[in-house]
């Protein structure tokens, strides 16, 4: 067997494949913070079909809503696998969350670009925030909920026109008062908000995500 170097570098990552995702993460970054900073929630946006992690010791959440639907990707998107470039993902939205110790990883092929925010003293802050996510774990507490509620009726979360966030007509669905989840963990795919508050932001390349 040849043991010729080939001149490709080692490690198992494959650097044009992620010099076009850190290209494309920093593009999707960049207009997420732009339309968070000027008050604008994306209800509908194409996803780059790259999950990311999402972790905290605990969230508290006044006014709550979860209800199913369906995020697209581009067309022939190289992240769609065998998907047909959608997947059906949980909506969870809520009015006013607060997260404590905050931790976001996305796999970059070898390593990972992970964000840390927020502490016991200063949690990260959220308004109108939505998160789409395809598996979510944790102990949770609600009050004053309902359970199989038609998702287009839903009036716990308001979005910055001055509607309410909802989902489609028969879907069901699910809402409450108050949420508190303690060790929360979520693979999602996407996330909005009309405002989203970090404080003792950092954001590093890592071996290891959250």
């Amino acid at each position: 067997m040849s043991t010729a170097n080939t001149g490709k570098p080692a490690g198992g990552v494959r650097w044009k494949r992620f010099a076009g995702m850190l290209a494309l993460l920093t593009g999707t970054t960049t207009a997420l913070f732009a339309l968070t900073a000027q008050g604008v929630l994306a209800a509908n946006f194409s996803i780059s079909g790259m999950p990311f992690v999402v972790t905290a010791t605990h969230l508290h959440g006044d006014g709550f809503e979860q209800f199913a639907t369906l995020d697209s990707m581009i067309e022939n998107s190289p992240n769609q696998g065998d998907t047909g470039g959608q997947v059906v993902v949980i909506v969870s939205a809520i009015d006013k969350a607060e997260l404590t110790k905050l931790c976001q990883s996305v796999s970059l092929g070898g390593m990972y670009l992970k964000i840390t925010a927020g502490d016991g003293d200063t949690p990260v802050k959220a308004d109108s925030l939505v998160v789409d996510s395809d598996l979510i774990s944790g102990d949770a507490d609600f009050r004053s909920i309902d359970i199989g509620g038609d998702a287009s009726t839903f009036n716990k979360v308001r979005d910055p026109a001055g509607g309410y966030i909802k989902g489609g007509e028969g879907v069901f669905g699910q809402q409450a008062d108050t949420v508190d989840i303690a060790n929360l963990r979520q693979n999602n795919y996407a996330t909005t908000a009309a405002r989203f508050t970090l404080p003792h932001l950092r954001m590093t390349f890592t071996s290891t995500g959250c």
